[in-house]
């Protein structure tokens, strides 16, 4: 029993020591993305990137929202990879970082 405790013990300390820093940063871009061929471009290109994990373009709003690995990327070098297919990004600073993961929009409670 006394092993069985230990065993846990030393289980929870691995995965908490094991977990990621998953960050969200919602971007701009600069020519707008517009259509479905610029989303492609987008998802297509930066889902090589190291540290992305998720990728949620926004037609309507015009912006691009990306789930990444703070442990393995930085918001500069998402931006960098924006700059090698001919687009300038920009983050919205103007909105909480909380942004919903699956639609890539700011959940209505949240927004200022």
């Amino acid at each position: 029993m006394k092993n069985l405790f230990i065993f846990s013990a030393m289980m929870l300390t691995a995965t908490a020591a094991l977990a990621k820093d998953i960050k969200t940063v919602m971007l701009t871009t600069n020519p707008e993305m517009h259509c479905e061929n610029c989303e492609k471009k987008i998802k297509g290109s930066l889902r090589f990137e190291k540290g992305i994990k998720n990728i949620i373009t926004n037609l309507n709003s015009k912006t691009v929202t990306i789930e990444y690995d703070a442990d393995k990327t930085t918001v500069d070098n998402i931006i960098k990879g924006f700059k090698k297919i001919k687009y300038e990004a920009k983050e919205v600073k103007s909105y909480p970082q909380k942004v919903d993961a699956q639609t890539g929009t700011i959940p209505v409670s949240n927004k200022k």
